[in-house]
């Protein structure tokens, strides 16, 4: 992308979103990025829909009043619950979503294939949104659900290498395994941080892990041309939760966070007046 380039926002509950910043950077190298982690109010995988919906708005209007042209929810769980209702509270900002990449699992299914297996948070897996897609893609081809309650929280709380999350995803696992899953798609952004652990839990089969990651990178390629320039490249990131461990995972992810600011408690702004705030030229 040319010098100056637009400033883009990114919001997850927590860790788990740098996975998608990483793809993000790859994509957009001369991009200013402004990334959101809201550690001290995850999971979202197990609040309800007014919980992620609240804290989705909370957060889009942080980022927006940073001076983000474009929002990338880097979140399943909250893109299923509340990326429509965002999209309506702010109408002239482009949002960018993820969900699993379930299509494309299951075009690369071939005959005599075990079942393509879905690891993702109870929420996500219970949401219309999800439902719907599912219904979209499934036809005749087996799908095995695993909700996994608690991994995203556990790695939260000890990190990706961390003995608890660890645990808990060998005992997620084991569904899988049994069933001779040879694809699995990663229905949480928090999960590809723990890929070689997977890999190792259904070994001896080799398997392919989806990540959509790159193809929200893509998307947000795509919107960003169209998006006037306004920041210098860059990345800066704000967590309401432990600094040390994003910046642990952001250099496993190939991200250099030189400094973590903490995250004020963004205020329950309207739509309007945030756009406002927005569509001042500059960064805050």
């Amino acid at each position: 992308m040319p010098a100056g380039a637009p400033v883009i926002g990114v919001f997850d509950s927590g860790v788990g979103g740098l996975t998608v910043l990483a793809a993000l950077r790859r994509r957009l190298p001369a991009a200013r990025l402004l990334y959101a982690a809201d550690s001290a109010y995850a999971p979202y995988g197990e609040r309800d829909r007014d919980y992620v919906l609240e804290r989705s708005r909370r957060l889009a209007s942080f980022l927006l009043g940073q001076g983000a042209q474009m929002l990338v929810v880097a979140c399943n769980t909250a893109t299923a619950l509340a990326i429509a209702e965002l999209r309506g509270g702010w109408p002239d900002v482009p949002f960018v979503g993820i969900e699993p990449a379930i299509k494309p699992a299951l075009a690369a299914r071939r005959a005599g294939d075990g079942p393509v297996g879905v690891l993702a948070t109870p929420g996500t897996l219970a949401s219309d949104k999800f439902r719907s897609l599912l219904a979209r893609q499934r036809g005749g081809d087996e799908v095995l659900l695993q909700p996994c309650p608690g991994l995203a929280e556990a790695i939260e709380t000890h990190g990706p290498q961390g003995a608890e999350p660890l645990a808990l995803l060998r005992r997620f696992c084991v569904a899988l395994q049994r069933a001779g899953c040879t694809r699995v798609v990663l229905g949480c952004t928090h999960y590809p941080l723990l890929a070689g652990a997977i890999r190792e839990a259904l070994a001896p089969r080799e398997v392919e892990l989806l990540d959509p990651a790159d193809a929200v990178a893509a998307q947000a390629l795509r919107l960003a041309q169209d998006l006037p320039a306004r920041g210098d490249a860059g990345l800066q990131a704000w967590s309401n939760g432990d600094p040390r461990l994003l910046q642990r995972v952001a250099q496993a992810c190939g991200l250099a966070l030189h400094e973590v600011l903490p995250l004020p408690e963004p205020a329950a702004q309207s739509p309007s007046r945030t756009r406002a705030v927005a569509a001042q030229p500059g960064l805050r």
